[in-house]
Parts: C-alpha cells; structure tokens; sequence
C-alpha cells in the first residue's frame, strides 16, 4: 500500500505519510536525487507487455533491438532518440501488447508482435563435433544468439525466443517465425498504464497522442497524483493549453514529418512527436537549470512559423514554444499551462523550474520522512531537531546549487502537532530562476 501524501488543509490525515503544501508568498538521508527520469506509453511491435519495464540511455543504444525489435539507428527508433537526448532512464510501458507470439516448430517468440515475423532459426551441423548442431537465431540479419548442443533439451531460451520442446534437430537454412500480430490497444491500456506507473519515481511522463479524450485522462491523473497523492511529476502533452496547471507542459509546435500520412497514422501521430523531446529534456534538466533557450537538436522537421504576436499569446496561454533563432531552433520559454494566478500560488509557478525546484523538495522531505523517521524516530524534542537538521541539508544543498537563496536555518520550523504522532514543518525557500529579460539603459556622452 502506498504512503499517504499531497497536499493537506487540516490535520486530519488518516494514512501515514507526508502532506506538504507549497504556496507563494503573497504578492532516507538528507542527499539530493539525480534527476533524468522519464516515463512514456508506447504503441510497440515487440517488447515486454503488461508490464512496465526500464531502459537507461545506454541499454537502449547497446540493446534496442532486444526491448523494442528495432536497432538503435532505425527510423522506428527516432521519436526514443530524442527522447533520450535528455533522460537517463525510461520506464516503458507497451500499451498494444496481448496479440500473436510468431512461432515455427523450432522456436516460439519472447513477445506478440509483428516484429517477431522477422527471426528466424537456423541449424547446422557443428564442424567440430558432427553430432552436435549449432543453433541460431537471427533478428533479421542479425546473429543474437548461437547455442552448440547435442539435443533439444540443451536449448536455453534466449531474449528473443523460447525454443519448442521436443523438435526434430537437424541442419536447415532457415526457419522463419510466422503469424506474430500486434494486439489492440484500447482506452483500458491506458488505465493499466496509470495504475503500474504508480509505484515509479520519476521526473516527467509524456503522452504522445492527440485526441482530447486521453490528454483528460492524463490531466487528471496529473493532477490527482500531485495534489492528493503527493507524487509530483510534470507531464508532457501535445496541443493542450486548456489545462492551466503547474503540473501540465502544453507543447504547441506540430512535426512535420509524414504529415501526408496522418490521416493513416492513429496510434503514432507524427505531429505530435515533439513530445518524447520536451519529455527528455524535462527530465534531464537540473533543479538548477531552465530549459528557456535550449537548442532543438533532435532529428524532426518543427514547424516554427510563429509571427512575434503568436509567440506572445503562446506564453500568455501557457504553451511551451520552440521559435526559430537564425539557423536554429530553440524553446522561447520554459513554462507550464498555468495561467490562472491566485494569492498562494502566484506568476512563479507558472516557470518549469520553480516546479522542479518544488518537486524537488517535496520528493526528498518525503523520502525522507518516510524512510528514516515514519514509526522510527520518537515525536520528542531530540526528534524534531533530527529531522529540523535534515531538512535544513536539503535545502542548504539546493543552495550550494543555486537553486534556491538567502536561506537561513530560521527558514525551517518545526514543532509537533495537534496529537503526539504528528509534526509540523513551516518554511519559506526563495527560489532562482535563471535570466530571462534584460532590461538596459546606456547613457552616451
């Protein structure tokens, strides 16, 4: 069962956990986590289903072709090689899984999928030992796996296939797995999707689609999991102002790549491919950085023929906008759908970077609460020193990063609460935005 968490109006929580507001002023150990982390549904002709599985940076450029049936430099790899321009690290999770495995009578594939259609098995004799065989499997024309044995009982599954039992081993040229298919991808994928990804830290998600009905879904779970669960993430989504929410990035730009195909092209809509970009490099953008004035250095064709008003009411809109700087192609403003202010929650959260700054936060004094104190540590005055002292380390480290400024140790208050199991914490942070405008009079003599 998951620790309670989100926001909180009262005391009067029920589950254990941490409840932590974050308002505008009006008008495990106290270390910081690496960020980097992202997290996508994927429509996939191979891979690992019902299930959410990781792929770091350096797996998906050795490995592709083991996780998603394409090698690292293939035109069906280009929206993840953007994506991992800024993540480290992707949680995946196959949203067309459940159809046909392809199979012959030597070999079963690993997954459903058409990619499967693409190995075959080939045996021969071992020149070696003329009683022993070599059995391969080819990925296309890829060897990815050989075994020398003298029986089918020696055979151990590889990660692409499941060898049959008790198949006649003899030499052959080739034998190619048939009748993998695809399964069918439906709004309950989706729903399984939100309900596995729950457990996941991670720093930004993003959904590639563009129909309304599933931006919705993912809003409001955005929204719920922030603000009742207290897992804070931003999501990244194609076309989708109307969200006016911190946690929400509307990218506004369209690809133009294969646009002549859209009409044929419902689960992977190439417009809206500029999203595994934004969701990488969220992601990957540190707590101390913006990604205002990045350079675009992906492989897609972006449509940025914005006049200087349509970019003006983009920002006003809260849209995230990548706009046309010379030969290059760089992100105008480093901002969220927010745009409805309030007394606590004021112009500064509308920025990328007061969020990450936030989530931040929220993220290690809840780790850290809930790993090194929650049923621990006595709610006495040594306690509360103990965790005032941690608190105070994060925040100092946030500092020393300039994320955040002026802070004191006075910043941190701590004292317990309305009944002997719960504390309080109050505080303020002052948080670094990096330069946006410059503003400058010359006199000249």
């Amino acid at each position: 069962m998951a620790l309670g968490g989100g926001n909180f109006t009262s005391q009067d929580k029920v589950l254990p956990g941490s409840y932590i507001n974050f308002v505008s002023a009006s008008s495990a150990n106290a270390e910081l986590s690496e960020r980097g982390i992202a997290t996508m549904p994927l429509y996939l002709d191979w891979g690992p289903e019902g299930t959410v599985f990781a792929v770091s940076s350096e797996a998906f450029k050795k490995d592709s072709l083991k996780f998603f049936g394409y090698s690292y430099k293939s035109d069906q790899m280009k929206p993840l090689r953007d994506l991992f321009l800024g993540a480290r690290l992707l949680y995946a999770y196959r949203l067309n899984g459940g159809g046909t495995k392809a199979s012959c009578s030597a070999a079963t594939a690993r997954y459903s999928g058409e990619r499967g259609n693409a190995i075959r098995i080939v045996i021969q004799a071992n020149v070696d030992d003329a009683s022993w065989f070599d059995v391969m499997t080819y990925f296309e024309s890829e060897l990815v796996d050989m075994q020398s044995v003298s029986g089918t009982s020696e055979l151990k599954e590889n990660d692409f296939v499941v060898f049959n039992s008790g198949f006649v081993l003899e030499a052959t040229a080739g034998m190619a797995l048939t009748g993998g298919t695809n399964g069918e991808a439906a709004g309950n994928s989706f729903q399984d999707y939100q309900d596995k990804i729950q457990p996941y830290t991670f720093n930004t998600m993003g959904v590639a689609v563009t129909d309304d009905t599933t931006k919705k879904l993912f809003a409001a779970f955005n929204k719920r999991l922030r603000d009742e669960m207290g897992i804070k993430f931003q999501l990244v989504l194609y076309d989708y102002p109307d969200a006016d929410y911190m946690g929400i990035i509307s990218v506004k730009n369209k690809c133009l790549d294969g646009m002549e195909e859209e009409e044929e092209r419902t689960l992977y809509p190439e417009k809206a491919s500029l999203v595994y970009w934004v969701t990488g490099a969220e992601a990957g953008c540190g707590v101390n950085k913006s990604c205002q004035n990045m350079v675009y250095n992906g492989e897609y064709t972006i449509d940025t023929e914005y006049t200087q008003a349509d970019l003006a009411n983009a920002m006003k809109s809260g849209e995230f906008v990548l706009h046309k700087v010379n030969e290059e192609i760089r992100v105008l403003a480093d901002i969220n759908t927010m745009v409805t202010t309030t007394d606590t929650c004021g112009d500064i959260f509308k920025e990328n970077q007061t969020i990450r700054v936030v989530d931040q936060l929220a993220n290690e004094d809840a780790l850290l609460f809930n790993t090194k104190y929650l049923g621990v540590v006595p709610n006495d005055e040594a306690g509360r020193i103990s965790l005032w002292s941690d608190l105070v380390k994060i925040r100092q480290k946030l500092q020393d990063i300039r994320a955040i400024e002026n802070f004191s140790d006075s910043d941190v208050v701590i004292e317990q609460g309305k009944d002997k199991k719960s504390v309080v914490v109050n505080g303020s942070v002052t948080i670094v935005n990096a330069m946006s405008q410059l503003y400058m009079t010359i006199t000249v003599a």
